[in-house]
């Protein structure tokens, strides 16, 4: 406890899954933690089960493929708290699976690219002019394994991903001297609500997709997140960290 004191972190995406357990995550480090989504009544029910006083844990509704909404919650954050020190671009969606290129649905394919990349993007468009204000800190943007290997049957999820390891590098040049470091991390499967509702086979294949043979834990994917927002990773620039129990090294 203590490594984030008085510190501000936003986490979008945080409602549930993992996103929930980075800002959980991050309020035992003692971070006063941001937390948005889409759903009001999951958003609100997560910001209780963190932090009963509701002192330290603020929750706002927002949609990341939305400039405005982006834009608002950076000001409403430097409203109520003066700074902000950290982001973790965490929402994103799959979309469809399963599905080749020539079949994949085009209102599918923009509901991916502007949730996962145009969301990040306006994540740092807006954040780092407040963390700047605020004396300096760090990104963390989600990735996946797939952000450096090709998967058939998502093929927007993959060029998303993709695309965000490119927003986190040429982010991370741009303000290498400015006191804001910016990385992002690669999970594999993970052991998520969702993915527990799956057929019982289906998670059993995804276990085994890594060479480790299960899949990661949230809070695995939180701890490194965590490190990288951190000055234990002083160093630490423009990065992709896969957390995928192997995958990406076969």
């Amino acid at each position: 406890m203590g490594k984030f004191n008085q510190r501000v972190a936003l986490v979008t995406g945080a409602s549930t899954g993992v996103g929930f357990t980075i800002a959980q995550k991050l309020y035992s480090l003692g971070a006063i933690t941001v937390i948005t989504g889409r759903n009001e009544v999951a958003l609100q029910q997560a910001a209780r089960e963190i932090d009963l006083t509701g002192q330290r844990v603020y929750a706002i509704k927002m949609n990341v493929a939305n400039a405005q909404d982006f834009k608002t919650t950076v000001e409403k954050i430097e409203q109520q708290y003066g700074v902000l020190h950290y982001l973790v671009n965490n929402a994103g969606i799959t979309g469809p699976h399963g599905v080749n290129i020539e079949d994949y649905p085009l209102e599918a394919w923009h509901e991916v690219i502007e949730t996962d990349i145009t969301g990040t993007f306006h994540g740092m468009k807006y954040s780092i002019p407040a963390i700047l204000r605020s004396g300096g800190g760090a990104i963390v943007n989600l990735s996946a394994c797939n952000g450096v290997t090709g998967i058939a049957g998502i093929a927007p999820y993959t060029a998303a991903k993709h695309a965000v390891l490119g927003l986190t590098r040429s982010a991370a040049l741009e303000n290498a001297q400015k006191g804001i470091r910016i990385n992002a991390v690669g999970p594999g499967y993970i052991e998520t609500p969702n993915i527990s509702a799956l057929p019982q086979e289906t998670q059993q294949w995804m276990a085994s997709t890594h060479p480790m043979g299960r899949m990661a834990t949230r809070l695995e994917i939180a701890n490194v997140v965590a490190f990288l927002l951190s000055e234990e990773s002083s160093f630490i620039t423009g990065a992709f960290i896969p957390i995928d129990g192997g995958y990406t090294a076969q």
